[in-house]
């Protein structure tokens, strides 16, 4: 199953109405009306719910996109969703139980809109609509797994299907958002308008947007969550063909809680000529040929190399699917990286060394609050990163239960922190490279600047393997020559393989705030590495188009 991580956020653009701290309270009052409501009178029934959740999505954004000096979009609206997790059974095996042949479902429908207007009859009679629908699918689930359960062997993994959990009450007002988007159009018209000076360019494009999710959350058991999830990014993007046909592009994106923590006109400027400047070097670069052998990751590339080869793999919901590769859970109290290193899972951070963090929050998406995790101490394996689906010896969540809207929350990465004990300036790193190099007889090493973002597979019916797209390489030559950039090459290979491998860090720390989708939808995430250096690695030679560059120039 490919997993991806998206640095360029796409995001549905929204505007509207905006609630007072009266309204907030009136609609988490209309949602428990309705909880208890149900709960009660269900409780008859044959198969009644021992448990109900209902999550609203306040979905307030907005933004606009900008190419060779114009206007593309420019958008605002609201959009108000309601999701229900309903469970029919008990904590330990109800109708989301997985089985072999069906896997695990992540929603058994999609989400339901609310009315906007603060109006009780018309909220409560939409997830009232909504709940019947939900209670029925969960009792024909649950009837499937009761005659499903009887005609397996049994299961590897007998934990139950849902953690007990202590109830929490949080509250926040909804943020005021007041975005002038005329401000940021003539900014971006001003910025893209440089686009114009390169002729070949195929596409230049700069984008501001803003999100801010006011997320209301109730259950049966006692919690009542009302929090905000802003976000405000500015990304750019540049395309172009090589000669040979190759389709190349570069990337630059910011990230922010807040408009005010977002770069100024001049510090976007720097950036995208910096951009136009590379890419211009990397249409002209040659091609790389397939290589074995040293390498350094430079921060952020590192970062994307952890999230996606080893954070996915220690998502807890995984180890518990029959039909996945379940990499690490033999090796729990085992050596799985260098000693030198930590691997932590921290939503409770939301910024290092001055830069924010994209992978904050203070609540999860099944009420749990955030937690620090230390996954790997001192190269050994100690902890999956848990939502609310126990597995054999992890019973309880650590807060990390996270959804869009629309799915059923699983277990994701938060920020992914790699933290070292043996590292090094990185001018020492380099030529440590080097050094490894000339012990392996390669002409040689390579440097992986950036990355676009990866998959990796954790089925068992496949290879057991990642594959990291790099965008900015270099062959660092032993013999002192300059740095030369390539181009054409994707970084593959197993996950036990290449940590063993990786023998020093650097003291430098790079951060890649993106957008992480797998089977709970998009979430915010952030990776933080420094630099390290990997003994052998290996790279492919990256697919390529067949169709030539453009026949006329640029108008």
């Amino acid at each position: 199953m490919k997993r991806y991580i998206f640095s360029i956020l796409i995001v549905l653009l929204f505007s509207g109405l905006r609630l007072s701290s009266q309204d907030e309270k009136a609609i988490i009052n209309s949602l428990k009306k309705e909880l208890f409501r149900f709960q009660e009178k269900l409780s008859k029934q044959q198969f009644p719910p021992y448990y109900i959740s209902y999550q609203v999505f306040d979905v307030e954004s907005g933004g606009v996109v900008n190419s060779f000096g114009k206007t593309l979009s420019k958008n605002s609206s609201k959009n108000r969703y309601l999701d229900i997790d309903l469970r029919v059974g008990d904590y330990q095996l109800d109708n989301t139980h997985r089985s072999e042949r069906g896997g695990f479902s992540v929603s058994s429908y999609q989400s339901v809109r609310l009315p906007l207007n603060l109006d009780e009859v018309a909220i409560r009679t939409a997830v009232w609509n909504a709940t019947e629908k939900a209670y029925k699918e969960a009792t024909k689930q649950y009837q499937n797994v009761l005659s499903s359960k009887a005609l397996k062997v049994r299961e590897e993994d007998t934990s139950a299907d849902f953690s007990r959990e202590n109830p929490s009450v949080y509250f926040e007002k909804q943020n005021k958002v007041n975005v002038d988007l005329n401000k940021w159009e003539a900014i971006l018209n001003r910025v893209s308008a440089k686009f114009r000076e390169n002729k070949w360019l195929l596409e230049g494009r700069i984008s501001f947007s803003y999100e801010n999710t006011y997320k209301i959350f109730v259950n049966t058991e006692g919690t009542e969550i009302a929090q905000n999830e802003p976000k405000f990014r500015i990304n750019i993007f540049v395309r172009t063909k090589a000669e040979d046909g190759m389709v190349l592009y570069l990337y630059k994106s910011f990230f922010g809680f807040t408009e005010n923590e977002l770069p100024t006109e001049d510090s976007i400027n720097k950036s995208l000529e910096e951009l136009i400047s590379k890419l211009k070097k990397l249409k002209d670069a040659p091609l790389m040929e397939t290589y074995t052998g040293p390498a350094i990751l430079k921060g952020e590339a590192s970062g994307v190399f952890f999230h996606e080869i080893f954070g996915h793999r220690v998502e807890g919901h995984r180890q518990k699917d029959p039909r996945s590769s379940q990499t690490f859970k033999s090796f729990l109290n085992q050596k799985v990286l260098p000693d030198f290193i930590n691997v932590v899972f921290d939503p409770t951070l939301k910024e290092i060394g001055g830069t924010k963090l994209s992978g904050f929050y203070k609540f999860d998406d099944e009420g749990v609050p955030a937690q620090r995790v230390v996954s790997v101490d001192r190269g050994v394996f100690k902890n999956f990163i848990m939502s609310r689906s126990p597995v054999e010896n992890f019973p309880k969540s650590n807060g990390h239960g996270r959804k869009n809207y629309g799915y059923r929350a699983v277990a994701r990465q938060s920020n992914l922190i790699v933290e070292s004990s043996k590292s090094v300036p990185f001018d020492s790193l380099r030529k440590m490279l080097i050094e490894e190099c000339k012990r392996q007889g390669t002409e040689f090493g390579l440097l992986f600047e950036s990355v676009e973002g990866g998959f990796t597979f954790t089925g068992r019916t496949i290879p057991n393997a990642f594959n990291v797209m790099p965008i900015v390489v270099y062959k660092v030559y032993v013999d002192g020559r300059p740095d030369e950039l390539v181009r054409g090459v994707d970084l593959i290979g197993t996950p036990l393989t290449t940590f063993s491998n990786i023998t020093a860090t650097g003291n430098d720390l790079g951060v890649f705030n993106g957008v992480c989708g797998a089977e709970s939808g998009g979430v915010p995430v952030s990776a933080v590495s420094p630099s390290i250096l990997v003994s052998k690695i290996e790279v492919q030679k990256k697919d390529k188009s067949e169709e030539k560059p453009p026949v006329l120039p640029s108008p």
